[in-house]
């Protein structure tokens, strides 16, 4: 039987809580960490020197060892240390000695078979626990709100906190400063830790034995099967009833129907592309498809030596371009840039895009051509 520690992690369980059997299957494929996981751990290592400062314990500075670490780097971090400050200020206003813990240890095993967790941040104080993770990644704008990940830590923080403080409320927060996005939600103690009975425990229980019914939707993401999960394929292939009609002869609802799946099917088709590329590079010959030399761009040999022939023939091989808001912003440091440039930045309106009612951009208004009309535009 597989590790059960590695099965059923905390960052998974929005997965592995719907799609129970998803679990063995995920540890079994083993786990590469990409570039953007490492970065992410690059994050995280800075993330913990500048909280550990801010709360007075003594850290090296990991800046110098790592391997992404950039500005944009340094200054994501500086926001997360300055947003855990403002919750432990919020905490001293309700208690005078409020507890703080970075990169904290917690067992889960109450709840998940072999379970542990590593929380970002975990503030306790006489009514509220304070649950922090930092998302460095820029795909997907991460939600607080019913997040398993963090509903997890919730529950090992209480057993840790819970007969140190009178706590009532857990306070979940997500950081996430490449996408502008800090998503809070709250849960009552007695609600966290009824879905830890009631849900948690149970599908726990069937994932480390790899049972349960598989269930697709928006948790696939991130599944190491979902290219070849079969589930997956027929809640995709259910929209072939729609045999690809014209759009206006299909009803709403059928129009509904479809937008609210149209991403899932792009992305399943894409992982469906990519996991048939892989195996092809890997020598599998397909009896339809084929490998073939994709096109091809004409470079210089040598850049340097290119640039200084175009110079010795009497020419300018360079091309001046203003840099962007955020490498003038690198460049020049957030203050200087609001000094001096500040007044020259407009942000226009960011052309209308459709999307589920769950969003929560406010809607914008539309006029009609009869409308416009009416006013006399």
């Amino acid at each position: 039987m597989p590790d059960k520690h590695a099965i059923l992690s905390a960052s998974s369980s929005g997965r592995w809580t719907v799609c129970t059997p998803s679990a063995v299957l995920n540890h079994a494929t083993g786990d590469k960490p990409s570039e953007y996981a490492m970065q992410g751990t690059c994050a995280h290592s800075l993330a913990e020197y500048k909280a550990k400062k801010l709360l007075g314990i003594e850290v090296i500075d990991p800046s110098g060892e790592l391997e992404y670490y950039d500005q944009e780097m340094d200054e994501a971090t500086d926001g997360y240390a300055e947003f855990i400050d403002e919750i432990l200020k919020k905490a001293k206003s309700e208690c005078e000695d409020p507890a703080a813990d970075v990169e904290l240890q917690l067992d889960l095993s109450r709840w998940i078979p072999g379970g542990f967790g590593t929380a970002d941040s975990v503030i306790a104080a006489d009514h509220t626990l304070w649950i922090t993770d930092l998302k460095y990644g820029t795909g997907i704008a991460v939600s607080a709100e019913r997040n398993t990940q963090l509903m997890c830590y919730g529950l090992g923080a209480l057993d840790v906190y819970e007969g140190i403080y009178d706590i009532e409320t857990v306070t979940l927060n997500i950081y996430q400063p490449r996408r502008d996005n800090v998503s809070t939600w709250e849960i009552s103690k007695d609600e966290l830790l009824s879905w830890g009975q009631d849900v948690l425990i149970p599908a726990a229980k069937l994932a480390s034995a790899g049972e349960g019914e598989f269930v697709a939707g928006d948790h696939c993401r991130f599944c190491r099967v979902r290219a070849t999960c079969r589930k997956r394929a027929e809640l995709n292939l259910e929209m072939a009833r729609y045999e690809f009609r014209d759009p206006s002869m299909l009803e709403d609802d059928e129009i509904e129907d479809i937008l609210t799946r149209s991403d899932e099917l792009t992305s399943w088709a894409s992982d469906i592309k990519d996991y048939a590329f892989r195996k092809a590079m890997e020598g599998k010959v397909w009896t339809h498809h084929k490998l073939v030399a994709g096109r091809s761009v004409r470079k210089f040999s040598d850049d340097t030596l290119a640039a200084q022939v175009v110079v010795n023939a009497g020419f300018d091989p360079y091309e001046k371009k203003l840099l962007g808001i955020t490498a003038m912003t690198r460049m020049l440091g957030k203050t200087k840039f609001e000094e001096i440039l500040g007044g020259l930045v407009t942000k226009p309106p960011g052309k209308p895009t459709l999307v589920p009612e769950s969003d929560k951009r406010p809607a914008i208004e539309v006029s009609t051509p009869q409308e416009d009309f009416q006013e006399g535009k």
